[in-house]
């Protein structure tokens, strides 16, 4: 079976000959420091050899509590922010019909997503859309007490249990959580949920192959299994004693470091397939938080093409030229249609007739990167065989290994986020929250003194 594979040639002839080359030394010790845990933040590392050490016996449990909830559940909320959703969501919409919420499918309830916003009409319109409606909820949260997903799952456990009884709520509220300490622990052992632990040392944004993701993504129907096997193959294909030549990741690796220090500081991530909009959205999170720190880092942005080429193409061919682009190609669609012809051919367009459409949007895609290559932007691609479980697992780990070995290269401690905390310590002090009260009196001088 193929693997994902990844194209240099258009981003290394922006850089000097043999610059890929001579990164190698330096991603070999990157590797070396993370496989060792010598790097910065190397309590954060039970993500690096994840995928080889899941168990079928893991895989049968989280399935098994997946299936309670597609039994009893028409619909299912996943409470989570950052990496405590975006991985699920982007995998659930990868693999998702376009249309899923006009196809009658009873065999699957209905995955949305909440607690990753403070917006009340978004709450407001969520409970009254559950009203009636015999719904689960998977809670995603270390410590229970992050604002946003703490919020949402307070209102959701008030409305399940109002709706169902407190006795049928317990058996379709499950939390995902810390193993022994954090409000979210204390109160799933207190009501008796159903629980899966996110491991100490992996962070929310590596967590897409713990319960965090394999959990929602089962409940979506999705074969997890295939998922984990495909990130197997990764960790494999991705090793440190896999030579330089060979390994997709310390390629990818090196070459966007290249990029940055020959001034490209944005990269953007480009698809051509629609439903991969809210992995790119993993994605920026996976780097944007993993490398921006210490007054580095590369901006990691997104583009959903051709869509964007109507908004974004302009600025990208003829804008400054400080930034590349990551291509993510899918080479076979899981569907086939052709382009028909007309008689009259008003639209001029009967040179496309019995041309599939992938075909059309190849073209594009390739045009577009020639295009772009013309006008000064570094081009990499990923050529994925077929968008399904497995290959989205090489994807996700490809990515993960890649960001580690990256940020080492770019002197970061890739796991941790202190420069988060800030507004949460300003917006805590402004609602007044007890334990802040310095705080709280010092921005209101300072807004006072603003006026």
């Amino acid at each position: 079976m193929k693997n994902i594979s990844l194209d240099i040639t258009k981003a290394a002839c922006f850089l000097e000959a043999g610059a890929v080359k001579a990164f190698e030394p330096k991603v070999k010790k990157a590797q070396i420091a993370l496989e060792e845990g010598t790097c910065p933040g190397n309590d954060f590392l039970g993500w690096l050899h994840l995928p080889s050490s899941i168990t079928p016996e893991f895989i049968a449990e989280v399935n098994q509590a997946a299936q309670v909830l597609r039994e009893k559940c028409e619909a299912v909320v996943v409470a989570g922010i950052g990496g405590s959703y975006l991985g699920a969501r982007a995998v659930i919409e990868a693999l998702s019909n376009s249309f899923a919420w006009l196809v009658n499918d009873k065999k699957n309830p209905t995955i949305l997503f909440a607690g990753n916003n403070i917006g009340e009409d978004y709450l407001s319109e969520l409970t009254e859309y559950l009203k009636g409606k015999k719904f689960g909820v998977i809670n995603i949260s270390k410590s229970g007490t992050t604002t946003e997903t703490a919020l949402t799952f307070r209102l959701l456990k008030k409305q399940c249990e109002e709706q169902m009884g407190k006795d049928e709520a317990r058996k379709v509220i499950i939390a995902v959580t810390d193993a022994v300490k954090g409000a979210a622990r204390t109160c799933a052992d207190k009501e008796g949920y159903k629980t899966f632990v996110i491991p100490d040392n992996v962070g929310g944004r590596f967590s897409v192959l713990t319960p965090v993701g394999l959990l929602p993504i089962a409940v979506a129907g999705f074969d997890i299994k295939a998922l984990v096997e495909g990130a197997q193959v990764m960790e494999k294909a991705c090793g440190k004693d896999v030579p330089f030549e060979e390994n997709m990741a310390a390629q990818y690796a090196a070459v966007r470091n290249g990029l940055y220090q020959a001034g490209k500081k944005i990269e953007i991530m480009v698809n051509y397939q629609p439903k991969l909009h809210y992995y790119s959205e993993w994605w920026k999170q996976l780097f944007g938080e993993s490398e921006g720190k210490d007054k580095k880092g590369i901006y990691p942005a997104s583009v959903d093409f051709t869509t964007d080429l109507h908004s974004m193409g302009q600025w990208i061919q003829d804008g400054e030229r400080t930034i590349f682009e990551t291509v993510i190609s899918i080479e076979e669609p899981n569907h086939k249609l052709l382009f028909p012809s007309d008689e009259e051919n008003l639209d001029g367009l009967n040179f496309l007739a019995g041309k599939r459409v992938d075909e059309v949007n190849k073209m594009a895609e390739l045009g577009t990167r020639l295009a772009h290559v013309d006008g000064g932007v570094p081009n990499m691609r990923i050529a994925v065989p077929k968008l399904n479980e497995y290959y989205l697992g090489q994807l996700i780990y490809f990515f993960e290994i890649a960001c580690g070995i990256s940020g080492n290269l770019l002197e970061v401690n890739t796991f941790n986020q202190p420069g988060v905390e800030a507004y949460k310590k300003n917006m805590f002090a402004l609602l007044e929250k007890p334990g802040y009260e310095a705080d709280t009196k010092a921005i209101k001088a300072r807004l006072e003194s603003e006026k």
